[in-house]
């Protein structure tokens, strides 16, 4: 898999020069040498520290990873330098994830210093002399030559505080105990990780105008109360807590409501705040269902083209069948994190894979969504594709963690039939004969 990505990503560079300029790109050959260095680094890495993860999300991140840098270098050569640089860094954290963390659980232990760390990156861009404001979100740090988004990194602690907790409330969460009458009713403390949540996303939509991150924070923590619980009102009451506070938000926030009026009514402000969804509309419509072709349409014109746009950027000149491409490999990647959620035995880890799970897919949706007009423009960046070290970086830390979680997934399996082979149907019986997970859940791992 990792030669095809190769060969995919290298056809696709060579191809867009070609169509650009007529000729092929001067540093095909040690780009291709970056690409397989880059590539067989993580995958030596990952088969020595976790042997028996899923094989298949490493190499799709790969690719999405390549298709990324190829439209980011047909944009600007410069910012596609930035993005190998980061492209090393994220694999060199990749693997020391790995490395760190030779058990998913072992994250567990260190769940309330993990929170601090997602609280107080949360609030950095509110810092003095640091926060930066940017197209009228206040979403960056910069420290010395280093700017970087850190809500990209609180997101997954955040995901690992929740699934931790929620792995241990989850009973408490699921059933009333409180009586009024001769109703049984939830504990209303237990309620706080959700009112808890809804006032903090509150919070960054007002000192932040991120609109975006809340919304991506908020439906975690909903999402993972739903699974934990197996309980329809917090996805209902999840809802209309949030439509509350966006509700809210419009009449407070300038930028949140630019971002619904050009939702709404683009061509009304076709000079100003619509001007951009436009543009990729007619990106989309040239592209049609194949594509003008690698270097053969006009992306650069979208303002923001490379990072919050990159997804028209590659309909235009790849096409619906491109972008349903891209979109597969999106939903293969969740969709073998969310097979790891229902294998795992322990609670924590099930919560945190569907956590981690959701949060890609989530940002795809709303990226795709909000490009196309389905939902307003957030300004959240597609996973490993759009330019940007800050989402690079922590998505090549989530898939790590997912990937950690399937080795400790099959390792269990593992030990497990070897124990209902060693002991045979006598020691536990015909049930345990039969499922190695009975086994597990009375041995343990």
């Amino acid at each position: 898999m990792m030669v095809l990505v190769l060969a995919l990503t290298g056809g696709l560079y060579a191809l867009a020069n070609l169509g650009r300029v007529g000729a092929l790109p001067a540093n095909i050959v040690p780009f291709l040498v970056l690409v397989f260095a880059l590539m067989l680094v993580a995958h030596v890495a990952l088969r020595r520290l976790a042997p028996q993860a899923d094989p298949v999300m490493l190499p799709l991140a790969a690719l999405l990873n390549g298709v990324g840098y190829v439209f980011i270098a047909r944009l600007d050569s410069q910012e596609a330098s930035y993005q190998a640089i980061w492209t090393a860094v994220g694999i060199a954290c990749f693997i020391g994830v790995l490395v760190a963390f030779p058990r998913a659980v072992n994250l567990e232990r260190y769940r309330y210093l993990i929170a601090l760390g997602g609280i107080i990156l949360l609030v950095l861009p509110l810092a003095p002399h640091i926060g930066q404001d940017i197209n009228g979100a206040r979403l960056w740090v910069h420290l010395g030559p280093i700017n970087f988004q850190p809500e990209e990194f609180a997101k997954i602690a955040l995901a690992i505080f929740f699934a931790s907790v929620l792995a241990e409330r989850a009973d408490l969460l699921a059933t009333g105990t409180r009586r009024i009458g001769r109703w049984l009713v939830l504990e209303p403390r237990y309620l706080a990780p959700l009112v808890g949540a809804w006032g903090v996303c509150l919070l960054i939509l007002l000192a932040e105008n991120d609109i975006g991150s809340s919304f991506l924070f908020f439906t975690l923590l909903v999402g993972l109360l739903w699974v934990a619980t197996g309980r329809w009102a917090y996805l209902a009451l999840g809802a209309g807590m949030f439509l509350g506070a966006a509700v809210f938000a419009l009449d407070v926030i300038h930028h949140a409501e630019s971002r619904v009026q050009a939702w709404l009514h683009p061509w009304a402000h076709f000079a100003t705040s619509g001007y951009q969804i436009i543009e990729g509309w007619f990106a989309l419509a040239a592209g049609g269902m194949w594509g003008l072709g690698p270097g053969q349409g006009n992306p650069q014109i979208i303002p923001e083209a490379s990072t919050d746009f990159i997804f028209a950027s590659i309909g235009e000149e790849l096409g619906l069948v491109g972008l349903t491409a891209l979109l597969i490999a999106y939903l293969l990647i969740v969709g073998s994190g969310l097979r790891s959620a229902v294998r795992s035995q322990r609670s924590f880890s099930k919560l945190l894979a569907t956590g981690l799970s959701l949060l890609m897919g989530v940002q795809v949706f709303v990226v795709a969504g909000g490009i196309t007009r389905l939902i307003p423009l957030t300004g959240i960046t597609l996973p490993f594709v759009s330019y940007g070290g800050s989402s690079l970086v922590s998505n090549y830390i989530l898939l790590a963690i997912l990937l950690r979680i399937s080795d400790d997934n099959a390792r269990e399996q593992a030990l497990a039939d070897a124990v209902v082979l060693e002991a045979g149907p006598d020691l536990y019986g015909p049930v345990a004969a039969a499922s190695p997970t009975a086994v597990t859940q009375v041995v343990g791992p």
